[in-house]
């Protein structure tokens, strides 16, 4: 192994290299390993397991739920249709919201309509989400986890992936090298799916991969999450009642106003709250980290220094300046910041906009979603769903999500799930929220437990064998 020296001060390669050679201890083998327990994780790992498959899933917090957890990103967008008549994902992202209501942690988006404090006063797009709560994900999504059979491994690093000649003459991932308190270890598996959220597996397996837009890899804007309590639900309320062109725009008349007098510290044109379960606590989705690679530790150390520098500027303009929100308490900001976009897989069909738009059937559809394209701009206040509409990017009502996305080029017996799927900008504009992610990682995780059972590559598995088991698990394809 050849590992490249980088200053300290830039992050800037050198042509300095060192070698670095060891035996590794293989400590865990099993038929599929899941690297990263966030949505598409967590889907993967159950799917996988009760599908049959001895199944290790590796996670590097000592908690699952990813974006949902440390990120503190939420509600969870809509799993229902984009005009609210019929729910489109179940599996385990319904059965997880269902088992988190009755400890108060989740309502489930059947209750949830648009335009309401839930949905962050929005109507168009966020019908139907689902607010939840983080502590509340993290204990039943362990418990669904496990209770499968399946080993969890937290306080683990994905380092690199196992890479063999595979039955085809392609490469093919057997395992991964991994990292925790015991050192570098090893993980043999027959099938890997990268769950990373960033391609980070595919991406050092040698598969190709595309970052950001097509036109100039550059990517969506960072957000550091935070939450805020004592707010003042009713103030909020009427605010929004008394400025209903503000629906989906929220405090934007403030905002407007303070950035040409000069004193709105963010490159925002509005300030995005959504109502918790828990009364007068709210999420706060506003701050904005522009220009920055989330699959690069100087970015990102950048992005989390300056994320909280905002937070705490957004809380004083807060304070002075937003009805209902004069007295707030700063309850919690995100673990890690939060990250829209970086890495995706070019597979075997990239999903497109166009793909979106007509609605178009996949014989081989393992996820349905409705989410609208929702992109913010790589510079700039403005953006999100409204930005999307008018610069023409429409989606139907419900778009299918084909197998074929999950699947790279290039490396045999490694899937790809969540944001990282091959698709378009535009298109991962619209599939990245979490829900779709649940129902990606799970067909994916069914995928590999077939794989092995019908001794095939994932990419020569009939995709009619997944669809079946997805529906026997409660997945929604029609």
């Amino acid at each position: 192994m050849t590992t490249t020296a980088r200053s300290a001060a830039s992050g800037q390669s050198h042509s300095e290299t060192i070698p670095y050679a060891r035996d590794l201890p293989v400590v865990r083998e099993c038929d599929v390993l899941v690297i990263g327990g966030g949505p598409a994780g967590i889907g993967a790992a159950v799917g996988a397991a009760r599908a049959g498959a001895r199944t290790v899933l590796v996670e590097r917090y000592g908690f699952l739920g990813g974006n949902a957890t440390a990120a503190l990103v939420g509600p969870f967008m809509t799993s229902f249709s984009n005009d609210g008549s019929r729910q489109i994902i179940g599996g385990v992202f319904d059965e997880l919201i269902r088992r988190m209501e009755p400890l108060g942690g989740a309502i489930h988006p059947e209750r949830v309509r648009s335009g309401t404090a839930e949905a962050g006063f929005y109507r168009f797009g966020h019908d139907h989400v689902t607010p939840f709560d983080p502590e509340v994900l993290k204990v039943v999504a362990a418990d669904m986890v496990t209770e499968t059979g399946c080993a969890l491994v937290l306080h683990t690093s994905f380092v690199d992936p196992i890479v063999e000649p595979g039955p085809e003459g392609r490469p093919a991932t057997r395992g991964a090298i991994i990292h925790n308190k015991g050192g570098l270890q090893a993980i043999r598996a027959e099938q890997v799916i990268d769950c990373s959220a960033d391609a980070d597996v595919a991406f050092r397996a040698g598969a190709p991969t595309q970052k950001g837009r097509e036109s100039d890899g550059k990517m969506q804007p960072m957000t550091m999450f935070f939450v805020i309590s004592d707010v003042d639900d009713a103030a909020v309320e009427a605010h929004i009642r008394a400025h209903p062109e503000e629906e989906g725009m929220l405090f934007h008349g403030i905002v407007e106003r303070a950035r040409a007098a000069g004193t709105f510290p963010l490159d925002r044109d509005k300030i995005g709250i959504y109502r918790t379960p828990e009364a007068g606590v709210w999420r706060v989705n506003t701050t904005r980290l522009l220009g920055l690679d989330g699959t690069n530790a100087d970015d990102l150390t950048k992005a989390e220094i300056e994320g909280r520098k905002q937070v705490f500027a957004l809380l004083g303009f807060m304070r002075r300046e937003v009805p209902g929100l004069g007295n707030v308490r700063l309850r919690e900001i995100a673990a890690q910041i939060g990250v829209r976009e970086t890495r995706r897989i070019v597979g075997e069909y990239i999903l497109t906009q166009d793909d979106l738009a007509a609605g178009r059937h996949f014989d081989d559809v393992i996820a349905l979603a409705g989410y609208p394209m929702d992109i913010h701009p790589v510079d700039g206040a403005g953006g999100g769903i409204q930005a999307a509409l008018d610069a023409g990017l429409r989606s139907a009502d419900v778009y299918e999500v084909p197998y074929r996305s999950l699947v790279p080029l290039e490396i045999d017996d490694l899937l790809v799930a969540g944001r990282c799927l091959s698709a378009t900008h535009e298109a991962a504009g619209a599939v990245r929220v979490m829900p779709p992610c649940f129902a990606m990682g799970q067909a994916a995780g069914v995928a590999g437990a077939l794989a092995l059972e019908f001794n095939t590559t994932p990419r020569r598995l009939d995709p009619a064998k997944i669809q079946t088991v997805l529906r026997k698990q409660g997945a929604i394809l029609a």
